[in-house]
């Protein structure tokens, strides 16, 4: 099997490098049949944003912190681990954003797309999902729409729902709603195009992120599945993403 290993800056991970390419060797991954990421989370996805569109599989071990999408840390048969492990396949959301100044920024997200207050003012959002208006205004600190994948991470700290894989579900959450003061998301079909329309923009400036882009000053932004990119993570047997995601819903 041919492997190529990338590590995050941290001491642990670059040791555990060293050591995993004296055993197995190390390729560019271009000639690699499995890229292994050795580190965290955000190792993981600044991993699967260089290689995107490449579809190359990853496979992660944690030598981070939080690790949700990484396998157990160990040096012993990796190659069989691989080969035993089982895929997940993701699709990245694609955010479309229009600035103030006519300026517009596609960008992809493997976790969300999130629109945030750029100031003290509360943002004032009009919503529309497949082109019909869903909500007239909505006045609030932000609102996300993650992946299923990347539910259990901004989203689920924004107490928005976590999503099984497989569900063809987009989680919309409201961060610090104001008014409509109740109301808590909403629960998507991937295959939706969401357009977010900025009311009182040079009062109420917000920012459009998704993952690791960043645009400002935005008066329109639109988000949906892109299909056309898949992203292969591999997961050993008893500890698949789809299980972790179960999981975590009983985490207490």
């Amino acid at each position: 099997m041919k492997l190529s290993f990338a590590a995050a800056p941290t001491e642990q991970a670059q040791e555990a490098r060293a050591r995993l390419v004296a055993l197995h060797g190390d390729l560019p991954p271009d000639r690699a049949d499995v890229l292994v990421a050795l580190g965290g989370d955000g190792l993981m996805l600044e991993t699967q944003h260089r290689h995107l569109g490449r579809n190359i599989p990853v496979y992660g071990m944690n030598c981070g912190s939080v690790g949700f999408m990484m396998n157990d840390y160990r040096e012993e048969d990796l190659p069989e681990r691989i080969a035993a492990a089982q895929a997940s396949a993701l699709h990245p959301l694609r955010m479309i954003a229009d600035s103030e100044a006519g300026r517009r920024t596609e960008a992809l997200a493997i976790n969300e797309v999130s629109l945030l207050r750029e100031t003290r003012q509360a943002a004032k959002l009009r919503i529309l999902v497949d082109g019909k208006q869903r909500l007239e205004e909505l006045i609030c600190d932000g609102i996300i729409v993650s992946t299923p994948a990347g539910s259990t991470a901004y989203n689920l700290s924004a107490h928005g729902p976590i999503i099984p894989l497989g569900a063809n579900l987009l989680p919309m959450t409201p961060i610090s709603a104001f008014r409509p003061r109740r109301w808590r998301g909403a629960l998507l079909p991937s295959d939706v195009t969401v357009v977010f329309e900025i009311l009182e923009a040079e009062k109420r400036p917000v920012a459009a992120v998704a993952d690791y882009t960043e645009m400002r000053d935005v008066r329109r932004v639109e988000v949906r599945e892109d299909r056309s990119i898949a992203l292969t993570l591999l997961f050993d047997p008893d500890h698949g993403l789809s299980e972790r995601i179960i999981a975590e819903q009983f985490t207490v």
